[in-house]
């Protein structure tokens, strides 16, 4: 590993879009939809980053509620997307955090805020610097 580099995931190219990323002894599959040239047979590179976020999301409620001793049943985090029309680009996320029944009311606030320090959501806020480097 290069010096300065915490992290490294390696790219590993399949038949046709077929993608794999190797990274902390795992393989995460990726495809590309069929109209765009691949067989569909995994999630597109874009649809595992919005499950980044709400995956994340849902990571915070469950601790929240969990160091609370708060039951879980019925907890549900649903993340809903809006693309502009002339960006094509998505312009609001919106969480939607579902309680479960007998949730403290006095709690509301807290797990909303608790919700809102995703670290996915936390990195687009304040994003790396990317450089690209090609070598022979």
């Amino acid at each position: 590993m290069t010096p300065g580099i915490t992290k490294e995931l390696k790219v590993v190219f399949g038949e046709n879009y077929h993608i794999d990323v190797e990274y902390k002894g795992f393989v995460v599959k990726t495809d590309q939809p069929v109209k765009d040239g691949g067989e569909n047979t995994a999630p597109a590179p874009f649809d595992l980053f919005l499950v980044s976020l709400a995956s994340c999301a849902g990571f915070y409620a469950l601790a929240f509620c969990k160091e609370r001793k708060i039951p879980t049943e019925g907890l549900g985090v649903t993340m809903t997307t809006e693309r502009g029309e002339a960006s094509r680009m998505i312009d609001r996320m919106t969480f939607i955090v579902d309680l479960p029944a007998g949730f403290p009311e006095k709690y509301r606030a807290a797990i909303a805020k608790a919700v809102d320090h995703c670290t996915v959501k936390a990195h687009m806020q304040r994003p790396p610097q990317f450089e690209i480097v090609v070598r022979p």
